[in-house]
């Protein structure tokens, strides 16, 4: 068995033990990161990048069968899933080597292969090879899709979205359940290349949206172009040959059968943090077995453990996952000194048409109990100049303020370029600006942006009026 003494032991090699590794030797301190399985983030992977591939080359055909609403007609149009899955393949392969690069230029001394696991607070054993005496460890060890019990060893065509961008070829039909953002793009994006898709969600949910009017309108618009089934429990499942017979209830009772070629589980990613010893290290653990640590430092309660990225659950997204990274890093390297980093505007999109993006506090945050009362201001998306000239004018926008300060909050909304307007409003967020302030920023004509400021003024008319008072008419609930 070898043995190994380090300064800083990070556990995963994604985008936030990468990062990790990077600050930690940035303070001076020997760092070792270990990783059991490929080499390559999740990002690069399996993940934000191979799945905008797939949604570019749906966007193309989108873009073709739209065209004659503009009065252009394109001939016939071929859609070849083997030429797709390649080109998706080739350039998945292509964003993994620049990871790959970085990875390589680590020094051999400082990389380690296995599975890591705690053996006390301190210390850990990397299979059955190595142990590891480390005065600080970095948990990034990432997430894994979530298996749905009901679903589980049924056969190979259950699959999860790991397993789509190993197609060679696109399939005639698949089964999506869940309705977040993974299942929403991906289920869009082959509906739109062809396959017959269906979406079925447990709630009705719609990937991360929490206010009710931009949830209504984001079903509506998305259920103008995909078959989306709410309210809908999974009964059974039987793999005969190549098809699943899928046996679904509705909210009403009924069950509905099905057969299709896949079934893609797209119900989350649940923390790769249940094999590696956790209980060895003391740490306090919440009730989903995941440490308890401070989001400003990223540390685990007062101990020498931080954790970073997917492991922690809080926001599972890349840029967040490089800044957790970074703060658990630095923070390792120059323990027991922990300050606080760098946490930026929360900001999420879903690169669906029309595109989701939620920023800043949101809905259902404002809403929670003890909070103060917030203004709202809106726009429809439905008569916006621009994008009705695009032929994208679905959607809406709804952003929050801060009465008496009149500072901007949040919003949420669904809608064209939503991406963009999302990056707008999250720097105004991070930036503390009021609302008249961001109604005195330019606004050129004819863009999408002009639906920002009328939400905005909107949102400037709310605040004006003051905080609304509490009613003081008798509670007549019935029951009460």
């Amino acid at each position: 068995m070898n043995k190994l003494h380090v300064d800083v032991a990070v556990i995963g090699t994604g985008t936030a033990g990468l990062a990790a590794y990077r600050a930690a030797r940035a303070q001076g301190k020997t760092t070792l990161v270990i990783e059991s399985g490929p080499y390559g983030t999740t990002c690069a992977r399996v993940g934000c990048m191979p799945s905008k591939l797939l949604i570019a080359a749906s966007e193309a055909a989108h873009m073709l069968a739209l065209a004659p609403q503009f009065g252009v007609h394109p001939g016939p149009v071929r859609i070849d899933g083997k030429a797709v899955m390649a080109r998706v393949r080739s350039e998945r392969d292509r964003f993994v080597g620049f990871v790959l690069e970085g990875v390589d230029n680590i020094p051999d001394q400082d990389k380690l292969r296995g599975h890591g696991r705690f053996t006390g607070p301190q210390s850990l054993q990397v299979d059955e090879h190595t142990t590891i005496e480390a005065s600080r460890i970095v948990i990034a060890s990432g997430s894994t899709p979530v298996m749905l019990p009901q679903l589980k060893d049924v056969g190979d065509r259950i699959i999860v979205s790991d397993d789509v961008f190993d197609w060679t070829d696109l399939p005639a039909s698949v089964a999506v359940i869940g309705t977040g953002v993974i299942g929403l793009e991906l289920g869009q994006a082959l509906h739109r290349l062809g396959v017959r898709v269906s979406v079925f969600a447990r709630g009705g949910s719609v990937a991360q949206l929490s206010d009710p009017e931009v949830l209504h309108v984001a079903a509506k618009a998305l259920a103008r172009e995909l078959d989306l089934r709410f309210q809908q429990r999974i009964v059974s499942a039987e793999q005969q040959g190549e098809e699943v017979v899928l046996v679904t209830r509705d909210a009403a009772g009924a069950e509905h059968t099905d057969r299709f070629a896949y079934v893609l589980v797209a119900a989350g990613r649940t923390p790769n943090v249940d094999k590696i010893g956790l209980d060895a290290t003391g740490l306090e653990l919440d009730e989903r077995g995941i440490p308890l640590f401070d989001a400003t430092t990223m540390q685990c309660g007062t101990s020498h453990i931080f954790i970073a990225g997917d492991a922690n659950n809080e926001r599972p997204v890349l840029p967040e996952a490089a800044d957790h990274g970074r703060i658990a890093g630095d923070n390792a390297g120059r323990y027991p000194d922990v300050r606080p980093g760098l946490r930026r505007t929360p900001l999420t999109i879903a690169f669906t048409e029309p595109q989701i993006a939620t920023l800043g506090e949101s809905y259902k945050e404002l809403c929670a109990e003890g909070k103060p009362k917030f203004a709202v201001g809106k726009v429809s998306f439905e008569n916006q100049g621009r994008s009705r000239v695009m032929l994208q004018n679905h959607g809406m926008l709804r952003v929050y303020g801060e009465y008496g300060t009149c500072r901007f909050l949040g919003a949420e909304m669904i809608g064209p370029r939503a991406e963009n307007l999302g990056h707008l409003l999250a720097w105004a967020c991070q930036a503390r600006l009021t609302v008249a302030q961001m109604l005195d920023m330019p606004f050129y004509h004819p863009v999408i942006e002009e639906g920002v400021r009328t939400a905005l003024r909107d949102l400037a008319a709310e605040l004006e009026k003051g905080t609304p008072k509490a009613s003081t008419a008798p509670d007549n609930t019935p029951g009460v």
